[in-house]
């Protein structure tokens, strides 16, 4: 069985300019490709052509070394499915692990890895049940509270597994079987309902959300085979509205805000992953409806959540007692001073994947934005020093991390204990998601073009839309500054256009290029698209605009005088004072701006990858540092909601 690079080669019936076509996929081997309705827009290049350098490379890097081929308890996490679990959704853990570690994979293509994964996904399968299933439970118990949701990770690694590491036949034929188990069980009675099983229950209400999200490994099982019964089943899933208690896609239609979407336990995490596989719904179907559905979550959420670091969810003040894992209305009420918890990074990971499918489906360079942002602020600063974990939720103002949450402890492979939560299985899926997006493809044929979307120094090796060698070096050692040079290496001319993403914060952006004559004004929040036949060793200077600027504080919310409070931005970066260098960190401070918010902040560097900018106040100069660089885990404090006397 052929491996995914090897599947592109031998793909050539149905390559355009070396990219598989988005609306036409394999089946599986000896079948005919199927073809899926919806056509994506972007397309992710194939593995290995995008090589990031300097920091987010060392970042990644040092996630997978210390992380997933580190600490992680791979073999552990599948005796839950040999011996039982101790407590509910500890299933999840081996698939996300999984998940993970193969996108990480898909980038670096390291051997060491390939062999950790290979032994965890022999071991899982050896765990396959004689009914199909693939449980911590029964086949007579089956389903049960979190069965559902812990066999949709199962699934989802699986496939991750067999679409980015190893297509091996056993591997499909084991999620056949998972999901033949799962609608034997699940549907209309008397079989039972999709939103009767659950965990979100008990003080939190009732409502399930969390089964439901198995939709989207059912639509990847129907794009892997082609077989029909797996969409129905997805059809089914999608009838029954993903809430017990609640219709969430008509919802989604009606605009209604997320923290309304379901009054009892709204969870961020979860309504986010059902939302993607509605994404991969659409594709499969052509229907508008869920396309609308798919696309007013994502404004919604945008809208009515998501902070100045990326992510979103908040205890305070709607669902105190949820451990600030519910969507909260957290883009209004992000400097209310009552929030203890807000956050999860399993809400910013999935946000990102979300944002990555409208990417795809629309080519929307807000979507780009987003995913910017969450990167550069609330990914990374939610991150360990040494890449071993993350934290379970953020804050803005005290103590930025926070480990405490479901999950469970293990004997660490270094000695001691180790805590292992949902969130520092889902952190690194967020950093192995980088290189996926960075740069695209879009296969037009009329107007083919490479699409650079996240600015962080790289080389990516690919070809032209005629085929031929192509490589594009983005020399830049952003986010420090934002000075960025792209190098187009070819070896003769040839058309295509390069569309570069130009971040809504830089509002007074510089694209030159000698002997490149009609380059577009750049506009804040769009593609800047460059047309022409390329010559070898054209190149493009871009100055992105890196002021700091002052931010106003949302109005509406619930925070007494919310509109004395400023945060400051460089860039994509969100700084903030620090109580280890500042004492008076989180005392009422008024800076120093010209009439447009602009402030004369001067940047102090103070290693390779970290600085710091002294600022001006009307009492003094005082420092902040990017959220993403001040380390939460020592119990500094920060203040990034600077208030106002």
């Amino acid at each position: 069985m052929t491996n995914r690079r090897d599947f592109i080669k031998q793909s050539s019936a149905i390559v355009a300019g070396g990219f598989l076509c988005g609306n036409l996929l394999p089946a599986c081997q000896n079948r005919q490709p199927i073809r899926i309705p919806v056509k994506d827009v972007l397309v992710p290049l194939p593995a290995g052509q995008v090589r990031l350098q300097g920091y987010l490379d060392k970042i990644i890097n040092t996630c997978c070394d210390n992380w997933n081929k580190g600490d992680v308890p791979y073999e552990e996490t599948v005796e839950f499915f040999r011996t039982g679990r101790k407590q509910f959704a500890l299933g999840e853990m081996w698939g996300k692990l999984v998940r993970s570690g193969s996108l990480f994979y898909r980038y670096t293509a390291d051997p060491e890895l390939k062999t950790i994964l290979d032994a965890a996904v022999a071991d899982i399968l050896s765990t396959q049940r004689p009914n199909g299933s693939i449980s911590c439970v029964p086949p007579e118990q089956q389903p049960e509270t979190s069965d559902l949701w812990e066999r949709t990770y199962v699934l989802i690694a699986l496939q991750d597994y067999y679409d980015y590491v190893e297509q091996k036949p056993e591997i499909l034929e084991s999620m056949k079987r998972q999901v033949d188990c799962l609608i034997s069980q699940i549907g209309k009675p008397p079989k039972t309902r999709i939103i009767d099983v659950g965990w979100s229950h008990g003080g939190f209400g009732k409502n399930h959300i969390e089964s439901s999200t198995l939709l989207e490994p059912v639509v990847r099982l129907y794009k892997m085979t082609g077989e029909k019964r797996y969409l129905d089943f997805a059809e089914y899933i999608v009838s029954e509205g993903g809430c017990l208690e609640a219709n969430l896609f008509e919802a989604a239609y009606n605009n209604v805000p997320p923290y309304k979407m379901c009054e009892i336990y709204p969870k961020a995490y979860e309504m986010t992953s059902l939302f993607e596989g509605l994404a991969e719904f659409y594709r499969c179907t052509d229907n508008h409806y869920y396309k609308q559905c798919t696309l007013n979550f994502f404004e919604s959420v945008r809208k009515h959540e998501i902070t100045i670091i990326g992510n979103g969810g908040a205890d305070q003040p709607y669902h105190p007692t949820v451990a600030g894992e519910a969507w909260g209305n957290a883009a209004i009420e992000q400097t209310n001073p009552n929030m203890t918890r807000m956050m999860e990074t399993c809400t910013g990971v999935t946000w990102m994947k979300y944002c990555s499918h409208l990417l795809r489906l629309e080519g929307n360079p807000q979507c780009a934005g987003e995913i910017e942002k969450y990167v550069y602020n609330g990914l990374i600063g939610a991150m360990r020093p040494d890449g071993r974990g993350f934290s379970y939720v953020n804050l803005l103002n005290g103590v930025k991390t926070n480990d405490h949450g479901w999950g469970w402890e293990f004997d660490s492979r270094y000695g001691g204990k180790l805590h292992v939560t949902c969130c520092n299985l889902n952190g690194p899926e967020g950093l192995a998601y980088i290189p996926y997006i960075a740069v695209m493809y879009e296969p037009d044929s009329q107007n083919p073009a490479y699409v650079i979307n996240l600015y962080n120094a790289a080389t990516v090796k690919t070809k032209t839309p005629k085929g031929k060698p192509l490589t594009l070096d983005v020399v830049t050692d952003f986010p420090k500054s934002g000075h960025v040079i792209i190098k187009v290496n070819i070896e003769k001319s040839e058309e295509f256009t390069l569309k570069l993403n130009i971040p809504s914060w830089s509002e007074n952006t510089r694209l030159a290029g000698e002997n490149l004559p009609l380059l577009p004004v750049p506009q804040p929040g769009k593609y800047a698209e460059i047309k022409r036949k390329w010559q070898p060793g054209d190149e493009i200077s871009l100055a992105l605009d890196m002021r700091c600027k002052l931010i106003d504080a949302p109005k509406g919310g619930s925070t007494p005088n919310s509109d004395r409070y400023k945060a400051l931005r460089y860039g994509p970066l969100i700084l903030c004072r620090n109580s280890e260098t500042d004492p008076d960190y989180d005392k009422p401070v008024t800076i120093i701006a010209d009439e447009d918010g602009f402030v004369a902040a001067k940047q102090t560097i103070i290693a390779d990858d970290s600085f710091a900018f002294e600022v001006p106040t009307t009492t003094g100069s005082i420092k902040l540092y990017p959220y993403a660089h001040v380390n939460g885990w020592n119990g500094a404090k920060i203040q990034t909601w600077l208030p106002t006397p």
